[in-house]
């Protein structure tokens, strides 16, 4: 195995914990996989990852706990090379039609099944049969954070090869024009009922506990349970408050 896949957890029931990081820091991620998440998120799209600290993030823990890319794009390019790096899992973000989903699919499977090219320092040392057995355990999934997503969600979970579907609901509230919680609640329900009806798991971005447990009562079955730059920023501001109590 060139990671620990993702895909055993997707298949089960239990609730997934999730732990995000996007401030591109291998220790600080080392010191997250010690906290016994079920998986890992690192944010290539909006986090300070950059290749070749992305490669060491995912050889430190990737053989511990799924580490999921979420990439910079739905390109060939930012797929490939987040599965080059050995990732278990690649989180694409602003899908909003079933072609949206397609190319996804297709940039993160090697032929015959899609197109992605043969290559990446981890995946060529293992050689080319463990690249195909690889291949079978990459869990492919959508993030679904515009109006236009919501809208065609019902299509997008139907296309073959999806994996799993995920809320961005930041995103999702810029694209809605709105943050009001009923308007976006409805778009998370539609977007859990057509995971659900797909026999997929659904997960979304959430900033606390309290918000985590009610993504698992509201039918989602991976949630963010902490983020490095929070918890990062919390700790300075509490540093702070503590000193001037004293």
């Amino acid at each position: 195995m060139l990671f620990r896949s993702l895909k055993p957890l997707l298949a089960g029931e239990q609730h997934l914990q999730l732990i995000w990081l996007a401030l591109g820091s291998v220790p600080v991620v080392e010191f997250a996989a010690h906290a016994n998440p079920d998986a890992l998120v690192l944010d290539l799209q909006h986090g300070l990852w950059e290749r070749t600290t992305l490669e060491a993030a995912i050889g430190a823990v990737g053989m511990h706990v799924p580490v999921i890319a979420r990439c910079a794009e739905n390109s060939h390019g930012a797929i490939s090379q987040a599965l080059d790096a050995g990732a278990a899992s690649v989180l694409v973000p602003l899908v909003e039609t079933a072609e949206d989903a397609r190319r996804a699919i297709s940039a993160g499977r090697y032929p015959p099944t899609g197109k992605r090219s043969a290559g990446g320092v981890r995946p060529l040392r293992a050689g080319l049969e463990a690249m195909r057995a690889a291949d079978r355990d990459v869990a492919i999934g959508l993030m679904i954070e515009t109006v236009e997503g919501v809208e065609n969600v019902e299509a997008i979970a139907a296309t073959a090869g999806v994996d799993y579907l995920f809320i961005g609901t930041g995103d999702l509230a810029l694209s809605r024009g709105t943050s009001d919680s009923e308007v976006i609640g409805r778009d998370c329900e539609r977007i859990v009922r057509a995971a659900a009806a797909n026999g997929l798991p659904c997960g979304i971005f959430t900033a606390n506990a309290r918000a985590v447990r009610q993504a698992f009562e509201s039918g989602c079955r991976m949630a963010v349970s902490a983020n490095d730059i929070d918890l990062v920023k919390e700790g300075f501001l509490a540093a702070r408050k503590a000193t001037f109590e004293c």
